[in-house]
Formats: C-alpha cells, structure tokens, sequence
C-alpha cells in the first residue's frame, strides 16, 4: 500500500466515530427512536373547505404512555388557515356550513370541544 493511501485511511479512521459507529452514539440511537413524523393527511370535509390533520408532536401521560397529538388546517384550493393552538386525536366534525367541532387533547387526554369557524379558523370553546 502506498504512503499515500495508507495516510488517506488514517485520515478516514481519525475522523470517523471510534468504534466505526457499530455501537451508535447517543445522538444516533435517539434519531433511531424518534418517530418518522407524520404527513398531511386528509381529516373530514364540508361544504367548500376540507380539514387536514398537519403538524404532529408526540407526547405521553403521567404514566408514561405515548401517543401522537394532531394540529389542524383548513383549506380551499390553494388557501390554507392553520388552526391555532388546537391539537387533537380525533377527526373533527362538521356541524353546519360556517361550523367545525374539535376536541383539544393535552398529554394524550381528551379535554374540551371547541368550534372552530370554518371561515376565519378561529377556534372558540364550546359552552357545556
């Protein structure tokens, strides 16, 4: 082997992981592990406007289950309204032609209803 090719290989090996990455680093075991995030994905329908489930976060409960909240956008045609704040598991409904229900979720726990105007995206909490 040549000086030069064997200065090459030292080269390579210093720069690289020591233990040529057979074991993982923290870093790679932790990117390994995370979930692939979830892609737009088509959530319900109503009269000129469709739902999307967007943006997803995982989180757990005190216990230490895990599960995936979903955010929310409205669209029509090329126009798309991000829903603020409103992170859910469950499909919205549509409730009339301006109304959309939706249910907040924190820590994998089903909390309160909101409605959501299907014209602004403006989320409002339901009265009970």
């Amino acid at each position: 082997m040549s000086r030069i090719a064997v200065a090459a290989a030292a080269t390579l090996l210093a720069c690289s992981p020591g233990d040529g990455g057979a074991r993982g680093s923290p870093a790679d075991s932790s990117a390994a592990s995370a979930p692939a995030a979830a892609s737009d994905s088509l959530a319900t329908a109503g009269p000129g406007v469709e739902i999307w489930f967007t943006l997803s976060r995982t989180v757990s409960t005190p216990v230490g289950k895990s599960c995936v909240d979903r955010a929310i956008e409205l669209r029509r045609g090329e126009k798309r309204t991000p829903i603020p704040l409103l992170y859910t598991q469950e499909k919205p409904q549509i409730v009339s032609d301006t109304t959309a229900r939706a249910i907040l979720y924190s820590n994998c726990i089903a909390s309160d209803t909101y409605l959501v105007d299907l014209r602004s995206g403006r989320p409002t909490r339901e009265k009970r």
